[in-house]
């Protein structure tokens, strides 16, 4: 067997000495502890349900894993403790009101727990709310790490630094690209393929309001695209499918892209 070349096993060394702390995380690590955290929750999330005596335990190997990983990232393990002491219950309650919405938002659910187990926007919401809060406490790498684990699994890409307000619904879900500055007021509810963000994607943007807000109770259909920091979408507004959107529009719009309908002449046979 041939080696490869000597300069380049100097560069794939170099790449090891030292390895930066955010590269020295391990990405599998960090999933399967959201699995195991979600499946603390959601005992439907478990390969086997932890007994009721002994959640203490599970709760508290948890909570140690993390302060491995934030270990690893040079940070104090104090921010593991605070996170399970003050976030994780407030999490929960979110995710719980996110299920029930989606829920009675989809006829075709049959239960909150068909949303829990089988949803994939269900799974992209309760990464996103647990990325959110690592991110709140200026916890790096993590909160991406985790966000686009379930871009991956679900096809639905959530910026862990957006702002979703209480209620959620993801309906479907595929191809939805909820941008880092977006904000979501209460009672929302998006459909797959929709785009929410930027006009422009240079570096001289980062860190600013790029992404649009939408007020609550707005419904936004199936491959909408809306773009801009200053675009807002007043509260129990509709946008249609397909709607392409870079202004603010006021509360209670309806805003539709209009179809051409064009009759031909020829038998069906004969279409082009």
């Amino acid at each position: 067997m041939a080696s490869p070349p000597s300069d380049f096993m100097d560069i794939l060394k170099s790449r090891r000495s030292p390895l930066s702390p955010a590269a020295a995380v391990s990405p599998w690590r960090v999933h399967c502890w959201l699995q195991r955290l979600l499946g603390l929750l959601f005992p439907h999330l478990e390969d086997l349900v932890t007994p009721p005596e002994k959640l203490p335990h599970h709760l508290q190997a948890l909570e140690a894993e993390l302060q491995q990983l934030l270990e690893q990232l040079q940070l104090s393990g104090t921010q593991a403790s605070q996170f399970f002491a003050e976030d994780l219950q407030q999490i929960d309650a979110c995710l719980q009101a996110d299920a029930a919405a989606m829920h009675a938002g989809d006829p075709a659910a049959d239960s909150v727990d068909d949303v829990i187990l089988s949803y994939p926007g269900f799974f992209a919401v309760a990464s996103y709310r647990v990325a959110h809060a690592l991110l709140l406490r200026s916890i790096p790498i993590l909160p991406r790490l985790l966000t686009e684990y379930a871009h991956r699994l679900t096809g639905i890409d959530i910026h862990p630094g957006a702002e979703i307000g209480a209620r959620f619904c993801l309906d479907h879900g595929t191809g939805v690209v909820i941008g880092e500055s977006t904000v979501i007021g209460d009672d929302v509810k998006i459909y797959q393929g929709v785009t929410l963000g930027a006009l422009s994607v240079t570096k001289a943007m980062a860190h600013t309001k790029r992404h649009p807000t939408l007020e609550d109770r707005v419904v936004i259909y199936a491959n909408a695209t809306i773009l801009g920091g200053d675009t807002r979408i007043g509260h129990d507004s509709v946008i249609g499918g397909n709607v392409w959107l870079t202004e603010s529009v006021p509360p209670y719009t309806q805003v539709y892209h209009q179809a051409q309908i064009k009759w031909r002449q020829q038998a069906p046979g004969h279409l082009v």
